[in-house]
């Protein structure tokens, strides 16, 4: 089969490429999945950059890795200890490349029979591509702290992956969200999504539009802890909860009174070592939501498996939407 490859780490143009592998097959526990899509994330672009040479593992004759977590596609063989009935059944993929070189940036690709979930009928491989990591790691932080159910949620960049997942799963959970976007392209995603408020974070005076609007909120959804903890100090109400998804290159100075007079709880989460029950509960939250039409895709760049490196420049270029590689 052909897949994207690397086996040092860089820049996307010096490392990757595709190569012809064996095809692989199911260890017992695991289903092979025909991909259609292979969807990518930033969390991809962290892993190629920084790749030691312990990371990577043998993919048939080589020793390397193929890259990505997400994705779509339908099994086409199972393992050992997986009903053969999930033979053709069309899924989408969170984690697929997490521990093993299997990722989804290949024709085929291996993972744990729980990590391929079915697709419910009449749901695009667009929108199944979408999910993964964006829709399992906003699930994570909107529900890490309990129920958002009448909680006011401060969702950062609202028009991102995450951000997008988080309006849409907030509202079905019962939150009313408010989010932050930095221009009227982004504005318009948002309230697509089904944001209650949304603000535009460059303002002077975002913090007080948030307060007027909604008063102080309960719980933040943070992607630029560095950039944002100013506003979110602003904004949050006593006992809230700023959960962070995301790194910066230069991490916070916290202002510990501020935090200590609000009695804020800040929380840490990354979806790769979040526990195992809270990730299965989001994968059956996030299918339950396709079966009731609830979850919208972001828009989607198509590129093809020999343009891997373009898509991965376009990602590190602040693409607004999903990039994914197709391979229907």
């Amino acid at each position: 089969m052909r897949a994207a490859f690397h086996d040092t780490a860089g820049p996307a143009r010096s490392v990757l490429r595709v190569v012809d592998v064996e095809r692989p097959e199911p260890a017992p526990g695991q289903v092979r999945v025909r991909v259609a899509l292979s969807a990518i994330n930033p969390g991809d672009m962290f892993l190629r950059l920084n790749s030691t040479p312990q990371d990577f593992q043998p993919v048939g004759e080589r020793t390397g890795r193929i890259p990505h977590q997400d994705g779509t596609g339908t099994i086409d063989a199972v393992g050992a200890g997986v009903d053969p009935s999930r033979i053709g059944e069309r899924v989408w993929l969170w984690m697929a490349g997490a521990g093993h070189p299997w990722g989804t940036a290949a024709q085929w690709t291996v993972i744990p029979s729980e990590q391929a979930v079915a697709l419910p009928d009449g749901i695009s491989d667009e929108l199944g591509a979408c999910l993964g990591i964006p829709a399992m790691t906003a699930h994570w932080c909107l529900h890490a702290d309990g129920s958002p159910r009448d909680r006011t949620v401060l969702v950062a960049a609202g028009a991102g992956a995450v951000g997008h997942y988080a309006i849409e799963l907030g509202r079905i959970a019962g939150a009313r969200i408010v989010t932050t976007v930095s221009g009227p392209e982004k504005a318009a995603l948002a309230r697509a999504a089904g944001a209650d408020l949304v603000v535009n974070y460059r303002d002077a005076d975002a913090a007080q539009q948030i307060l007027h609007a909604a008063g102080p909120v309960d719980r933040i959804i943070e992607v630029a802890l560095t950039d944002n903890l100013g506003l979110d100090l602003a904004v949050a109400g006593p006992g809230a909860t700023v959960v962070t998804y995301a790194a910066q290159p230069e991490d916070p100075t916290l202002p510990v009174f501020p935090l200590m007079w609000s009695n804020l709880a800040l929380r840490f989460a990354l979806f790769l070592t979040a526990p195992r029950d809270a990730l299965l509960r989001a994968a059956t939250a996030i299918t339950a939501a396709l079966r009731e039409g609830t979850l919208t895709p972001l828009p989607v760049r198509s590129f093809g498996l020999d343009d891997v490196a373009d898509a991965h420049e376009a990602v590190e270029s602040g693409l607004i939407g999903k990039a994914v590689l197709d391979l229907r």
